[in-house]
């Protein structure tokens, strides 16, 4: 069950992003770039930018020696596909066993343990939605719904019973 369990909060993490994004793109440069008026930093373009690139990040992480991760910049027009590639490339990690099973150095100095990073992407992703979310909120744009539940009745794991 518990590898299970990893796959599944990892596909609701990749169909979340997608779905952000998704909505994002369909915004004017002005709203993308419009300081929020909320208790977040940065705007929906700059953060959407931030969570992919740092997911692609984690992605080199653990799979990549130190010394070959770059820091490739991400245009936004590529958002979608840097995003379905690295959340695919994770997913596929996760299915196949392939997580490493020592400590990861890290290129500010740092030895972390796999579980962390795992842990890190779904964390980071989850805030910078939220976020984008209050930013889509004070600019007068609906909300999306992405928490479990909604994901749940996306996939037909969570169906009303009929009475």
């Amino acid at each position: 069950m518990g590898d299970d369990v990893l796959v599944k909060l990892f596909e609701h993490n990749n169909w979340a992003n997608i779905q952000m994004i998704q909505a994002c793109a369909a915004l004017s440069d002005a709203l993308l770039d419009a300081e929020p008026h909320s208790a977040t930093k940065g705007t929906i373009r700059q953060t959407l930018l931030h969570l992919v690139s740092s997911q692609r990040g984690y992605l080199n992480l653990l799979t990549l020696p130190v010394e070959e991760r770059e820091k490739i910049p991400l245009a936004f027009d590529d958002l979608k596909e840097v995003a379905q590639a690295s959340g695919e490339a994770l997913l596929d990690l996760i299915r196949e066993g392939n997580i490493p099973g020592t400590r990861l150095q890290t290129t500010d100095g740092y030895y972390v343990e796999p579980w962390v990073v795992l842990l890190q992407i779904i964390n980071h992703a989850t805030e910078h939605r939220e976020q984008i979310n209050s930013m889509r909120s004070t600019l007068g744009l609906t909300p999306l719904d992405q928490d479990g539940w909604s994901y749940g009745e996306f996939t037909n794991a969570l169906i009303p019973i009929s009475k």
